[in-house]
């Protein structure tokens, strides 16, 4: 019997693969509706090794799928939704043509609606598989929380943002899980830890609203993500606060009374705006306590029992028990220069008290004329009037003392000083490769001091960017290297100056050892030990490293290559950083020569007035 013909691209990535187009035919769904079932299901086109086989012989570069996605796609009931939809745009549509409007308004009110909550779970079938994926849902709904009412971003998804935003960072106060804090450019950086789960997530600064072109940005795909995003944030609050013994949606602990607020009439309002000022603890489930501490580390046996991670796991445990109460018992206010929700967030989360100017926003719980206030945190050169009983701050000092976990001390941070630096907490230890600032290693090392020489500063700012190995040469390693090289320098120096005084010795005592050496040619001699120059070893090594990686495995090499090629890029941006940072300190330098030429010229000028 003839066997049948194998039908080409049948089987392999030709099979393995389909373009958009034969993906939207397949469902018979448009382009818009496609990205966004994509969007929700977590579907994105992939890469294949054998772009041309993929393709099915075609040219060019296609955007492909998995055909197993897409066919799981297929049974996905939204895309009934989505073809009711158009069903019911049709009917709005034909209602307007023909001005029927009482019809229309009916097809309005009866307009389906899309619930994703399978989606969700689907997706995500524990709590801690959305907490892992939490990190962009954050980001993105914190930023939609800032924009106003656009054309392509419904005024209700960023006020839903908003609440479930301003809920979630109850949750982080509640449970105290708040790790990292910094300042950028960009906005807030927020690191917390929930559930074990390490959490990043970026604030935006609060200015004005500037609109952006379609071209730019597309309001729609970004919006379609918020969808998803705001259905998971509303589960992983639920679960939070269930967990944390919290009242959930959230409700102050204060009933309220309409006697002292006579002239309020939705009672949801003024619940709502105590709660987005934070600054109020929210209502527990009757009968529950507050959430109890961690207990102690516990020790268990393992195959490799290093002393140190244990010890270094105990010190992290202490430290960060000691950072939830960093805050407590002291009582902050804010001045109404200074941004409010971030500090009023950071503070809270450790255990403080605050409170603002009640004319500039709701929630505030004690005026600026308390004398049991301790903080007064202000950001302009001076004040008129200061009470004694209290320290005047500039806000940094609270991002700074957080990330050190310690209460700095606040002479660096007084009204008119210049701060000192703010360094970034968020540091790979893991990695091989790292740039630590000087100011690091001064809070690292108390005995460290930066090096300030200004022949080498001249030759390495006179230096190009065509000598970039030159630079790199700069690095610790290349210091290691000189020192091993001045050792075996100074060791051949002896040896050559020994020899020499051998050679003026007597030529009577050089009889004398002749004869010796005779005597004691058949005799057994003790050993001399060879020292060995350790520039000399560290060549050999070197060799010896380049042999090890030529035995590299065939399936290991690209694996090695690419660990290879991390550790120079590292090397590149460590070496870029320097860079800026010597441009830097040369600009400071400059700054202040030329200040004083002009005092020294000011005060002759005075001088001979």
């Amino acid at each position: 019997m003839v066997s049948k013909k194998k039908k080409k691209y049948s089987s392999g990535e030709g099979a393995q693969f389909m373009t958009r187009k034969a993906a939207l035919k397949k469902l018979q769904l448009s382009l818009k509706d496609f990205r966004r079932i994509c969007i929700l299901k977590g579907i994105y086109p992939r890469e294949p090794r054998n772009r041309k086989r993929a393709q099915q012989g075609a040219g060019g570069i296609k955007t492909l799928y998995h055909t197993k996605d897409i066919k799981f796609l297929l049974h996905e009931p939204i895309i009934w939704k989505l073809r009711d939809l158009k069903v019911y745009q049709q009917k709005i549509r034909k209602a307007r043509a023909m001005r029927q409007y009482g019809q229309m308004r009916k097809f309005l009110r009866d307009y389906p609606e899309i619930n994703i909550d399978h989606i969700v779970k689907e997706r995500y079938p524990t709590f801690v598989d959305a907490l892992r994926d939490l990190d962009d849902c954050l980001t993105l709904c914190f930023l939609f929380s800032t924009f106003p009412s656009l054309k392509r971003v419904p005024r209700d998804q960023s006020m839903l943002c908003r609440r479930l935003t301003v809920e979630f960072m109850h949750a982080v106060i509640a449970a105290k899980a708040l790790r990292k804090v910094f300042v950028s450019v960009k906005g807030y950086y927020y690191q917390a830890e929930i559930e074990g789960q390490t959490i990043t997530w970026i604030v935006p600064h609060h200015f004005s609203f500037q609109p952006q072109s379609k071209d730019e940005v597309d309001f729609k795909i970004m919006s379609t993500f918020v969808e998803f995003y705001t259905m998971m944030l509303g589960f992983v609050n639920f679960k939070l606060y269930h967990s944390l013994n919290l009242v959930y949606p959230p409700k102050l602990t204060a009933a309220f009374s309409s006697s002292s607020e006579k002239d309020l009439i939705d009672e949801r309002a003024y619940v709502a705006e105590r709660i987005a000022a934070m600054n109020m603890s929210l209502a527990r489930v009757e009968g529950s306590n507050e959430a109890e501490e961690l207990p102690e580390i516990d020790i268990f046996n393992t195959e490799d029992e290093d002393p140190q991670k244990l010890e270094d796991a105990k010190l992290e445990a202490e430290k960060v028990k000691k950072l939830k109460t960093m805050f407590k018992g002291l009582k902050f206010f804010i001045n109404r220069e200074v941004p409010r929700e971030p500090l009023v967030f950071l503070i809270r989360c450790f255990g403080g008290e605050v409170s603002w100017d009640r004319n500039m926003f709701v929630g505030a719980t004690f005026d600026e004329s308390d004398e049991s206030i301790n903080y007064q945190i202000v950001d302009r050169p001076s004040m008129d009037k200061q009470f004694l009983s209290r320290y005047y701050i500039q806000p940094q000092w609270v991002f700074d003392s957080v990330n050190a976990r310690i209460l700095l001390p606040i002479n660096k941070y007084l009204i008119g000083a210049v701060l000192p630096p703010h360094l970034s907490p968020f540091v790979d230890k893991t990695k091989d490769q790292v740039y630590i600032p000087p100011e690091q290693r001064a809070l690292n090392d108390p005995e460290f001091k930066p090096q300030n020489d200004e022949a080498s500063d001249e030759d390495i700012a006179e230096a190009s960017d065509e000598d970039k190995e030159g630079m790199e040469n700069n690095s610790d390693e290349e210091g290691a290297e000189e020192a091993l090289t001045r050792q075996y320098q100074e060791e051949v120096a002896e040896e050559s100056s020994s020899e020499e005084e051998v050679d003026g010795d007597d030529q009577n005592l050089e009889k004398k050892t002749m004869a010796k050496e005779k005597k004691k040619a058949m005799a057994v001699t003790a050993g001399v030990t060879h020292k060995e120059h350790p520039y000399q070893k560290e060549i050999e090594d070197k060799q010896a490293f380049r042999l090890r990686e030529k035995l590299v495995r065939k399936k290991h090499r690209n694996l090695y290559k690419s660990m290879k090629a991390g550790q120079e890029a590292r090397k590149k941006e460590i070496w870029l950083l320097r860079k800026k940072r010597r441009l830097h300190d040369e600009k400071v330098k400059e700054d202040k020569k030329s200040e004083k030429r002009k005092q020294k010229i000011q005060a002759l000028e005075a001088a001979m007035a």
